[in-house]
């Protein structure tokens, strides 16, 4: 296939599959808004590192716009390949970071955008964990009163989502080079 404009490669967390109900519902605003969908499979890998290699694997590229998106597990995964990819976006809801013997080590996000969405009363990634990682990486995070699945406010995750691809592309209008 050749390059599209504009991709957003989706990682979904260790439980679901990867065309689950939160996935499903930003790729198609995704969609709506120019970009090409991939979410790629990663059941029965428990590994994170294992499900990072995948992606990496995989050369994600846009000409334009490469956006990562992940949940939970897949929120390690998408902010430790972004390490090597670069994108020019980054998505991360309710990431498992900062977890104790999760992992090789703790991501470094890389992504011109990044966002991360958490829940207050998250039962498995303690929001803690995340307030630490975004402060210590300048990731805007948006708080919102609901648990890990993210399920009870998917409408406003998906205006938020929105509201992040609109950055990432205005980001790129707005972007000046030193000559």
């Amino acid at each position: 296939m050749d390059r599209p404009l504009n991709s957003v490669y989706f990682a979904h967390g260790m439980e679901s599959g990867p065309w689950g109900t939160k996935i499903k519902r930003l790729g198609r605003i995704a969609r709506a808004m120019g970009f090409h969908v991939e979410s790629i499979d990663y059941q029965g890998m428990m590994d994170p590192d294992r499900r990072v290699e995948k992606l990496l694997s995989l050369k994600p590229a846009a000409l334009d716009h490469l956006v990562l998106v992940g949940s939970s597990m897949g929120g390690y995964v998408a902010a430790a390949a972004s390490e090597v990819l670069k994108p020019q976006g980054l998505f991360l809801m309710a990431p498992a970071v900062l977890i104790e013997g999760f992992g090789k080590k703790p991501p470094v996000p890389h992504g011109g955008v990044c966002t991360a969405v958490h829940g207050w009363h998250d039962e498995i990634v303690p929001v803690e964990n995340v307030l630490t990682f975004s402060r210590r990486h300048g990731i805007s995070l948006h708080l919102l009163n609901c648990g890990h699945t993210l399920k009870e406010v998917l409408p406003l995750v998906e205006n938020l989502f929105e509201d992040f691809l609109n950055q990432v592309i205005s980001a790129s209008r707005t972007e000046t080079f030193d000559v």
